[in-house]
């Protein structure tokens, strides 16, 4: 064994004497210096070099600098290092061949502090032959960076070669006792009176392992913050658990925890946010259905519309795993959220009330006030489980259902991912119309329209947009004027959008929203992938929001972002919704976004209801999926605190299907008398033996207060490329 190797070995341990612990000399930060791994390697070199097995000064190997036959000029290994703490020193041996004089050959070797830029020589040019093996020593600064090279010189002349042998190349010196500190997760969100738990772990940088004293600063008002140990050894973990009261202010803190040895002191970041005290969550309706063929009880993937104090939500009910649902359930309250009645549509499938179809999905709610008619769509779908075109279901009242008449297709070509929007302005030239768009599957997903003008009793063919745009998701929204807007997702690589000034006789080509960037949501969960969520302002103003990772180094995680423009052709930079930090753990995804229909500009204000796992990098059995609602009273320009209204779940709680755990593609926010409501699924442990207990929930009416959280807006919003594939088909 090498004297490198013995040296460092005894840096890897201490010398206790009458309780005291003493660092000993250790090698620090020189690679191979003794040549026992036979190679050359941690070494630069230039010239002829080698690794000789005979000849060492200690151990097996040594180093050759030159050649056994003549070379011409310097031949030389180098190695950059950090000198260690204490009064740390160089040493090294070295042997020279030299049979000539030391005018044309030599050994030499230089030591570089490349901290103060100054060189000197610990050995200078020295000839000689025969004379064994030699040390040379050189005092180092404490954590200085040094480069030592290594070199024999010859003149190439026929004769006498010249070379020199190096080993034992050894830094010395007392390594100071250090440690790390990191935080697992790094950033929870709790209710006020809740509580969060974070892994505090700590490891040994250098030295040996000292006691850490944890503490942590910051806290808000009302919460304290234990750790279980209190105390840890280096290279241990403790438990963080904060513990917020109710009176504890809702936001974002800081929380700064802290460990401290007596060599060192390092800090970590935890950030803990405090929704407030929370809403309470209402049940609005569950799953009547047995059939086999799906799963019980799931009710997932809710839309909303909102006229006067009447609130209609809709909902795939019994979901199969590989694409729809047993019937569309229809939830209604009519007094702006605060009770609801529930119940299912008639004669659509074999389920319900004498329809025909096996399946139907993807429901859309929308009010024709000319008609005084509610509407939700479906997308049916037949025994191959195909979907096999849009069916309108219509009421007076939204409590008393007709059976759905055939908008667009049950022609041989597939339909997915339909929309419904009626034009509600008395002044608009085509007020009473309403427009369906969908996507043919069977031809590369083409969008097209249909519209109809007599309470969605009867409906136009289908009509492509100008371009014959292919995509998916379009929510078309009909402005004051009378022109239909209609942004959807080009199969998950951008957003765009067509629009009609005529009544729906003729749209439009497409122009960009915005490129997507997406991170894909850990789990496996189905999440919409970039589907948009639209919405309108007293004046026109459209709001398309989606999730987008363009604010994140390196795309860790999804952000809610949204663009928004005045005609539907000219948008606004994609704007951060600032729920929390772009360095935060925290993945945010499936947004509804939902505007006050009596604001607008500067003043609008906008509710915005998202799906989020607190940890973005989640497994199918860790993942914990959560609500979040926050509001902006500013047109989107600053934004509240955000608070959760549902959650935890499980992924083993939600509907189960071929492209993921569900709770939907969309949801959906609508405003009623100056407060934000929409419907969402939750999964729970169910009790009474079925699969699933997933069922419609509502916080009711929240508050759009607004905040002073400012939006970040991207400074270019067209040129991202996407982080994901395309989006398939999915019913």
């Amino acid at each position: 064994m090498s004297s490198r190797g013995l040296l460092a070995m005894a840096g890897a341990t201490a010398v206790i004497l009458a309780g005291v612990a003493f660092a000993q000399p250790a090698m620090a930060d020189v690679t191979n210096g003794g040549f026992e791994t036979g190679t050359l390697s941690g070494w630069t070199t230039a010239g002829t070099t080698a690794v000789v097995s005979s000849g060492a000064h200690t151990g097996t190997y040594a180093a050759r600098v030159g050649g056994t036959s003549p070379t011409n000029g310097n031949s030389s290994i180098s190695q950059t290092f950090t000198a260690p703490g204490g009064s740390p020193s160089l040493s090294f041996w070295y042997d020279v061949f030299c049979p000539d004089t030391v005018t044309y050959d030599w050994a030499t070797a230089t030591l570089k502090d490349n901290t103060s830029g100054t060189t000197v020589t610990p050995l200078a040019k020295t000839c000689t032959s025969g004379q064994g093996w030699k040390q040379k020593t050189a005092g180092l600064t404490a954590g200085h960076s040094y480069t030592l090279t290594l070199v024999s010189k010859d003149d190439n002349y026929a004769g006498d070669p010249t070379y020199t042998l190096y080993d034992d190349v050894v830094v010395s010196g007392t390594v100071a006792n250090d440690f790390s500190i990191s935080d697992s997760p790094s950033s929870a969100s709790v209710n006020a009176g809740s509580s969060a738990t974070s892994t505090i772990s700590t490891a040994v940088v250098s030295g040996t392992a000292e006691a850490v004293n944890l503490a942590a600063g910051g806290l808000p008002t009302g919460a304290s913050a234990t750790f279980t140990p209190a105390s840890v050894v280096a290279g241990g973990s403790s438990t963080l658990s904060v513990t917020t009261s109710t009176s504890t202010p809702s936001g974002t803190y800081p929380i700064s925890v802290t460990g401290t040895s007596p060599s060192a002191t390092h800090s970590a970041a935890f950030t803990l946010t405090v929704n407030g005290s929370g809403p309470t969550l209402t049940r609005v309706s569950t799953d009547p259905f047995t059939n086999a063929s799906s799963q019980h009880a799931t009710e997932l993937e809710p839309d909303t519309f909102a006229y006067g104090n009447t609130i209609v939500a809709s909902s795939q009910v019994g979901r199969f795993t590989d694409g729809g649902s047993s019937d569309i359930g229809w939830n209604t309250s009519t007094d702006g959220g605060a009770t609801w009645q529930h119940g299912m549509l008639p004669g659509i499938t074999v389920y319900q009330g004498g329809g025909s179809w096996t399946r139907v999905s993807d429901p859309a709610v929308a009010y024709d006030a000319r008609h005084g008619t509610w509407m939700v769509a479906g997308l049916v779908i037949d025994a191959n489980a195909n979907g096999a075109g849009v069916t309108v279901s219509r009421s007076a009242d939204g409590l008393s259902w007709q059976n759905p008449v055939l908008a667009l297709g049950n022609d041989g070509q597939g339909y997915d991912k339909e929309w419904i929007v009626c034009d509600n302005t008395a002044t608009s030239p085509h007020y009473g119309n309403c427009y369906v768009e969908v996507d043919i599957t069977s031809s590369g997903n083409a969008v097209v329209m249909s519209t109809s003008s007599d309470g969605g009793a009867t409906w136009s063919g289908p009509v492509a947009p100008s371009g014959g745009p292919s995509g998916l998701g379009g929510q078309p929204l009909v402005q004051p004027n009378g022109t239909v807007v209609v942004p959807y997702s080009t199969n998950g690589t951008s957003i765009r959008a067509f629009n009609s000034t005529n009544g729906g006789t003729s749209w439009s080509t497409s122009a960009l929203v915005a490129n997507v960037s997406s991170h894909g949501v850990a789990g496996g969960l189905r999440d919409g992938e970039g589907l948009p969520s639209a919405e309108i302002d007293a004046s026109g103003k459209i709001f398309v929001a989606w999730q987008d990772c363009r604010f994140r180094s390196g795309c860790p995680a999804n952000d809610i972002v949204y663009s928004s423009s005045t005609d539907g052709t000219t948008w606004s930079p994609v704007t951060r919704v600032p729920i929390d930090a772009t360095t935060s753990t925290v993945d945010h995804f499936i947004p509804g976004i939902g505007v006050d229909h009596s604001t607008s500009g500067n003043t609008a204000r906008i509710g915005l209801y998202y799906y989020f796992y607190p940890q973005a990098n989640c497994t199918g059995s860790t993942c914990q999926l959560e609500v979040g609602f926050l509001s902006s009273a500013d047109g989107g320009t600053t934004w509240s605190a955000p608070q959760t209204v549902a959650g935890p779940m499980s992924l083993s709680q939600i509907a189960s299907t071929t492209q993921g755990s569900m709770v939907g593609d969309y949801i959906s926010t609508s405003v009623v008398n100056g407060k934000s409501v929409a419907v969402f699924a939750v999964g729970r442990t169910p009790t009474n033996g079925q699969a699933f207990d997933e069922g419609l929930y509502t916080a009711g009416g929240l508050s759009l207060t607004g905040g002073t959280v400012r939006a970040e807006r991207a400074t270019d919003h067209a040129a991202i490329p996407p982080a994901r594939p395309p989006l398939r088909t999915a019913h």
